[in-house]
């Protein structure tokens, strides 16, 4: 009878043991999918490196390449961009992320997908190339803030906002109350500067006269083959071109090795999209009270 114990208890420690085994497994998978790291591979590669969407925050574009700043085996970065827009300092960030690349003697270049304007252009101009389809939409070199007055539906129901403020034009931008002939002057200006901010980025990164990109900084979007011809865009193509392009800046000869973005694993993700988007482990965050100024079409 013991010995018929002992094996039970020790069947069930092998058991035991291979479960926290796999266990201890599985959870360091998803730790390592969750950081999102790179592996090295042997060669010279182009690594490529995608924009989707709008543009809202940069830090997992901004993390890849500086994995490809530091990773040897990477040449150059292809860059697909397939966005409208998005807030300005994200925007900003690749920008000067992909600056750090060209600064370290590797070659990038912007392939444009369907869509590549505003935002999704500031980024493409920080390129050594930029590849666009014919049918491209890109261009709308502007900045936009958009502001709601529901004064006239607030009365209509019954409601008062009530604001209690330290400053002048703490307020700016309420939605309750039309705007001032001042706080118009000041948002004015804050376009006014971002919109040179923008204008100089292309005018850098594309090397033209700062009087031809304001010429066509009125926030127009451009087909890719007009986009051409004004001298935003050096050649007409899709993403293999710009592969191409890029291995050749490279140096690299024959057809380029490709190092492509990895798909991060995302608890968070998975529970959200498990149980609709909502759980009370992840609330939604609660929208910015202040409007962001945008570079989108």
């Amino acid at each position: 009878m013991a010995g018929r114990a002992r094996a039970v208890l020790l069947t069930f420690g092998v058991i035991l043991g291979i479960f926290l085994v796999f266990f201890t497994a599985v959870l360091a998978l998803l730790g390592y999918l969750e950081g999102g790291e790179i592996l090295s591979f042997p060669g010279e590669r182009v690594a490529l490196v995608e924009v989707e969407g709008i543009i809202l925050d940069a830090d997992d574009v901004v993390r890849q390449l500086k994995e490809h700043l530091e990773n040897s085996a990477v040449k150059a970065v292809v860059i697909r961009i397939n966005s409208p827009g998005g807030v300005v300092a994200p925007t900003q960030e690749i920008y000067d992320a992909l600056g750090r690349l060209r600064d370290e003697g590797k070659p990038v270049v912007a392939s444009l997908g369907s869509v590549a304007a505003s935002g999704g252009y500031y980024i493409a101009s920080a390129a050594d190339q930029i590849v666009a389809n014919p049918g491209t939409l890109t261009g709308s070199i502007g900045v936009i803030m958009q502001l709601t007055n529901l004064e006239g539906l607030l009365k209509k129901v019954g409601l008062r906002y009530e604001i209690v403020k330290s400053g002048k034009y703490k307020d700016i931008g309420s939605f309750s109350r039309p705007m001032t002939n001042e706080e118009r002057a000041i948002l004015q200006s804050l376009m006014d500067d971002v919109h040179d901010q923008f204008v100089e980025a292309v005018a850098n990164g594309r090397g033209l006269d700062r009087t031809v990109v304001l010429s066509l900084a009125d926030g127009r979007i451009f087909s890719g083959r007009q986009a051409k011809e004004l001298n935003l865009v050096d050649e007409l193509g899709g993403r293999e071109e710009a592969i191409q392009a890029a291995a050749s800046l490279a140096g690299i000869t024959g057809k380029p090795k490709l190092l492509f973005p990895r798909r991060r694993f995302s608890i968070t993700d998975w529970v959200q999209e498990r149980f609709g988007g909502r759980s009370f482990l992840f609330p939604a965050s609660l929208p910015p009270f202040k409007t962001p100024l945008y570079l989108m079409d």
